[in-house]
């Protein structure tokens, strides 16, 4: 099943405020944890989880719908207002783990970690410039391994 790229994002959110984070996930932040759960989920079930394109920006992989949604917080956290989605319970976990390893991360961290890889090395940076699902797909597939 795929799903609206707000909601996975509104999940993201949703997940980052139960589990009492010391600090709000930003804008950056946000849109680096959809470009792995994304990523992840295309490699695992061969589908992607969103429909809506990832573009590769100055700042790393964006997807845009998502943050014109939220670029009214600027680099500020952003709070969890929405509804939480419910996932197969396959994905479900497939999300949890994404989440657990990036999560980790800070926002410049993951940052750095998208920009050395391929996905978005292999593609001119700038608004518009689509990251090819079928190469996300590739280069995931080899990190399930």
């Amino acid at each position: 099943m795929t799903y609206k790229a707000i909601d996975i994002a509104n999940k993201i959110l949703s997940k980052a405020t139960n589990a009492e984070a010391e600090e709000l996930i930003c804008n950056l932040k946000l849109q680096k944890l959809l470009y792995y759960m994304q990523g992840f989920h295309l490699a695992y079930f061969g589908d992607p989880m969103f429909d809506d394109e990832i573009e590769a920006w100055m700042y790393g992989p964006v997807v845009p719908t998502v943050y014109d949604h939220f670029k009214r917080f600027g680099n500020s956290g952003i709070p969890y207002t929405g509804e939480t989605i419910t996932l197969t319970k396959e994905e479900e976990s497939l999300f949890n783990e994404v989440y657990r390893v990036y999560s980790a991360y800070s926002a410049v961290g993951l940052m750095n970690l998208t920009h050395s890889e391929t996905p978005w090395k292999s593609v001119p940076t700038g608004v518009g410039s689509k990251i090819d699902q079928n190469l996300m797909k590739t280069y995931f597939m080899k990190r399930l391994k």
